[in-house]
């Protein structure tokens, strides 16, 4: 691993200044301002079609729309349905005025697929509404993208293009183009964690140039809002196995021995990679009696960070309680978190004795909605799952009482402690509760399979939505077995523009800008802001994914906040404690924007 981290480090440096790179004598074209079209129940400005390179590898989706909050324009009727506007620098929506108002960027890309650009006016964006933004005083850059068929780092390169083409245009747009905030779930949050870790990094400077961006503006963002965000992927498959490979069973000796290798090789990873906790205490993983390396200051904050989401749910939720969902917990639930440095009460981390803190209260999922959407993702992402999504605990019907449901939790072996005086949770091992309630739902390797079919491997293929192999550290592990050779191969090819499979992954990993462990750090200009929620039984990525982002991005500099949670009873869905994650993620921006 050493050596690994030596070769991350070693990798060469590109500036990221935004006018590093030459302009392009083809700029795509600037907003027509006389062919804006207006949606009168919802008030609304809007243009779609608008082209957001010069020179797009895919016309058909390298456009985007911009709606606008019919406040901020001063429109003349054309008389053939369009508008001619203007800034009208008194206008106001929402707390916001045509200069202070805060843009979206919405990233719907489950499974890293391609996103598609908006065609008309359209109520919907993925993540809510038009008007739930707009009705707020919020701007939407409604951009669509490549996918994964098109080969890392075509989405994010794409997302990037968009935001510069805004700024672009920000003598004739109302809004404050130094507040942009993209959002995102699953792939889509890990594209928007990326958006949010890699401004203006040098390395994207000739992907962008290849499809005629504009190079002299900026693609940083304020904020990044990652619902369980799919990330990390240089380390996924080892940490899947450190976390979650106690729950397979049935496996033949050579895939047990992977297993093994790969949670050795992430336990390795965390103890060169620096992570501290708040109070600056470094979070390490130790050799252990029982499984692979299950001890240590980071494995008690993994462990902390389970507790304390069931802590919150119990204190949270009313009794009696129904589940909603057969998928271990049922549709609501209290989460971890706190608020690495956020709005609601500091981060209290293992290693000070006391758990972290955040406003109280959960509110029900009628019909188990979140569970649904849940299934929507898997049903469309094309990501291969193939084990039993469902959890050793199955918890449906009405619990009368907290005990109740801890009894439930211990059906099958206690292994949750809950003292009801003090509201205190504590579980026997990590491994008890994958066991009991996150099982693994992707086979070996998860990310990079064995047979390289998976979504991540078509993201790293070459654009003919063949897969490749992209892990290194998975590479070591087959050598002296028939996979060494394809392995071997797909590290050393080279994309159109020159780069190997190293590289594109570095582009594609937040840690690598965000972690002093990679030659990336401090190479780009990552986000203020971070709004990380995940549900913490989701099969689909380990619990270390959103812990190390939000980690990383809390320790990069002063001034950063990161408000991160775990939300107890939900998985791989827009996970929130209350509310709705439409509501959460508009009342957060306004908390940005103070």
């Amino acid at each position: 691993m050493k050596k690994f981290l030596a070769c991350m480090m070693a990798l060469m440096l590109m500036p990221f200044c935004v006018s590093s790179f030459a302009e392009s004598e083809d700029l795509p074209a600037r907003i027509d301002m006389t062919k804006w079209q207006y949606e009168a129940q919802d008030d609304v400005y809007w243009q779609v079609g608008l082209s957001y390179a010069a020179a797009p590898a895919d016309s058909s989706a390298e456009t985007m729309g911009i709606f606008v909050p019919g406040a901020y324009f001063t429109g003349t009727d054309n008389g053939d349905g369009t508008y001619t506007c203007t800034v009208n620098a008194s206008g106001a929506a929402g707390p916001y005025t045509a200069a202070t108002a805060p843009l979206i960027l919405p990233v719907n890309t489950p499974g890293y697929s391609a996103m598609a650009a908006p065609t008309g006016y359209t109520s919907s964006m993925g993540y809510g509404s038009i008007s739930d933004y707009t009705g707020e005083g919020i701007i939407v850059l409604f951009a669509g993208a490549r996918g994964r068929d098109a080969g890392a780092p075509a989405g994010v390169t794409d997302f990037k293009a968009a935001i510069r083409y805004a700024r672009f245009n920000k003598d004739l747009l109302p809004g404050d183009m130094d507040s942009i905030f993209t959002l995102g779930m699953s792939g889509g949050g890990a594209q928007s964690a990326l958006i949010g870790a890699s401004g203006n990094s040098g390395l994207y400077t000739p992907y962008l140039a290849a499809i005629g961006a504009v190079m002299t503006e900026s693609d940083a963002v304020k904020g990044s809002m990652c619902w369980c965000p799919i990330t990390n992927l240089d380390i996924a498959d080892e940490a899947y196995e450190w976390n979650m490979g106690n729950t397979r069973s049935g496996l033949s000796e050579e895939e047990q021995t992977l297993s093994d290798g790969m949670a050795l090789a992430f336990a390795e990873y965390i103890n060169g990679l620096g992570l501290t906790d708040e109070n600056g205490t470094a979070l390490l993983l130790a050799e252990s009696e029982e499984g692979i390396y299950q001890s240590g200051t980071y494995y008690d904050y993994v462990k902390d960070v389970i507790e304390t989401s069931l802590e919150h749910f119990l204190n949270d939720t009313e009794f009696p309680y129904t589940a909603s969902s057969s998928r271990g917990f049922g549709g609501r639930g209290g989460m971890h978190g706190g608020n690495f440095g956020g709005t609601e009460g500091g981060f209290a981390g293992p290693g000070n004795g006391e758990k972290p803190g955040f406003a109280n209260g959960a509110m029900p999922d009628p019909g188990g909605e979140r569970a649904q959407r849940e299934n929507a993702y898997e049903e469309t992402d094309g990501i291969t799952r193939t084990e039993s999504t469902s959890s050793a605990l199955s918890l449906s019907g009405t619990y009368e009482t907290k005990q109740d449901y801890i009894d439930a939790l211990n059906a099958k072996g206690d292994w949750v402690t809950w003292d009801e005086e003090t509201n205190t949770v504590t579980i026997a091992s990590v491994a008890a509760f994958t066991r009991a309630l996150k099982n693994a739902s992707k086979g070996i390797a998860a990310f990079d399979q064995l047979n390289p079919t998976q979504g991540e491997n078509i993201l790293f293929g070459y654009g003919d939505g063949s897969g490749a192999h992209f892990d290194a550290i998975l590479a070591g592990l087959v050598q002296g077995s028939e996979y060494e050779a394809a392995f071997a191969e797909d590290l050393a090819k080279r994309d159109a523009l020159g780069s190997t499979v190293d590289v594109r992954l570095s582009m594609y990993n937040p840690m690598y800008y965000l972690s002093p462990a990679y030659a990336g750090f401090r190479t780009a200009e990552p986000a203020a802001y971070w709004r990380i929620r995940t549900g913490i039984n989701q099969g689909d990525t380990a619990l270390c994914t959103e812990i190390d982002l939000a980690l990383a991005a809390e320790a990069y500099a002063d001034g950063i906040q990161v408000d991160f949670e775990t939300v107890w009873g939900q998985g791989h869905t827009e996970a929130e404690r209350t509310s709705s994650s439409t509501v959460n993620f508009i009342a957060w921006i306004r908390e940005c924007m103070k």
